[in-house]
């Protein structure tokens, strides 16, 4: 069969990112909006990859809307894998960036092993389509991880956080350039197009008090979806991304230059890695974790002064949130309702953009409260009575 994957123009990059920030913001308002839940919606998700990569495994050559439905549909899988790992299951984000790093390893070693090749310019097999996929499905759930994990320990605002992978992205280019080994830079520069189409949907959508362009959730995606589409058809007719078959003759590598570069790599992630530490060493607002103490609140609010600032359709999300947490809780299944308080958590942080701006003061009330609430179900051996008063709490305030 023709090859199956695009060339890797500017578009390809362009498009690969705008799929990363549609595809994550699709998964949230499903998770969020229909309360499915982020087990329920990995599991939809999981099933709804199965039908479109049959779909995509089933053409004879590149289909662009296939091919790039697929990279979206991978997206917010890979995505969902680790949210599940670190907001339902609590592991640490160094923890499953690791083991994502590790099993990424593997799945590139074995595909090596198998057919002694890496390259995207000779997906003509399906064997290697398969190696493919899985390693597209395991870079977005590292690139989640490892962006996650960037964030925590920084403190950075959306601004500033999109600016480390990118500039990763532009010494991968350069490096490339020089005559690095063409496979590797294209991996790694796949890897980090997950946390920077991811940091620069949350630069545009957070409110500018918080370091974005303020144009909300919402907005963002419809603009990044409308260029997917204007992109895909481009290139549908255009066909200027198409590979007919694997290149009989690949540039000639020099192995001289490719080890230059291998160092240059080791002391571009050298360079990476001190400015992480040294970020990480400032005075941050770092993000609430499982064993973070809640920020403290000087003054208490009613229900309706709590209440009365934010719509009350989002209220009563909450508020249903928080009650099936607390009925799952008092039923026994702590298990369950530290699932369902994961929605609490998630549903909150995408509606800070457009919340805390109506009114700051009543917003970090709720948020001091949301966070108690975590605090206490996600606590190494959780106290039901303290579960339960702060989710009693936090009803209360809902009203």
């Amino acid at each position: 069969m023709l090859n199956k994957v695009p060339e890797v123009t500017v578009w390809f990059w362009v498009i690969k990112i705008l799929c990363t920030t549609v595809g994550e913001s699709f998964a949230d308002w499903i998770n969020m909006n229909l309360g499915v839940g982020l087990i329920n919606t990995a599991l939809i998700f999981t099933a709804v990859l199965a039908g479109v990569l049959g779909w995509q495994l089933g053409t004879r050559r590149y289909v662009p809307f296939v091919y790039w439905l697929t990279v979206v549909v991978v997206s917010v899988t890979g995505t969902l894998y680790t949210d599940i790992l670190t907001d339902s299951q609590g592991v640490p984000l160094a923890l499953s960036s690791s083991v994502f790093a590790g099993l990424l390893a593997v799945v590139f070693g074995t595909w090596y092993a198998r057919e002694r090749t890496l390259s995207v310019h000779s997906i003509i097999t399906l064997p290697r389509e398969l190696f493919y996929w899985l390693a597209v499905l395991v870079t977005f759930a590292l690139g989640t991880a490892t962006g996650d994990w960037t964030l925590e320990l920084t403190g950075w605002t959306p601004d500033v956080s999109v600016l480390l992978p990118l500039g990763l992205i532009v010494a991968i280019v350069f490096a490339w350039r020089l005559g690095a080994n063409a496979v590797l830079s294209f991996w790694l520069a796949y890897i980090l197009t997950r946390p920077l189409g991811a940091n620069l949907g949350d630069w545009l959508g957070s409110p500018s008090s918080d370091g974005g362009l303020g144009l909300g959730t919402a907005a963002t995606s419809v603009i990044f979806l409308a260029a997917i589409l204007a992109t895909v058809v481009y290139l549908t007719f255009s066909r200027s991304d198409v590979i007919e078959a694997a290149d009989p003759t690949p540039r000639a590598a020099n192995p001289a230059r490719e080890r230059i570069m291998l160092g240059y790599y080791a002391v571009v992630a050298a360079a990476a890695g001190a400015l992480l530490v040294w970020a990480h060493q400032q005075p941050h607002a770092a993000v609430t974790g499982e064993d973070d103490a809640p920020a403290p609140v000087t003054a208490h609010l009613t229900p309706k002064q709590a209440t009365s600032s934010f719509p009350p359709a989002d209220i009563a999300k909450f508020r249903t949130i928080t009650s099936d947490t607390l009925t799952k809780l008092n039923s026994g299944d702590q298990a369950a309702a530290t699932t369902r308080v994961a929605d609490l958590e998630t549903a909150w942080d995408a509606d800070q953009p457009t919340l805390e701006p109506r009114n700051e003061k009543a917003w970090r009330f709720l948020d001091s409260e949301i966070d108690q609430v975590l605090t206490a179900l996600r606590a190494p051996n959780p106290d039901q009575a303290t579960e339960a008063k702060a989710l009693t709490t936090l009803l209360t305030s809902l009203g």
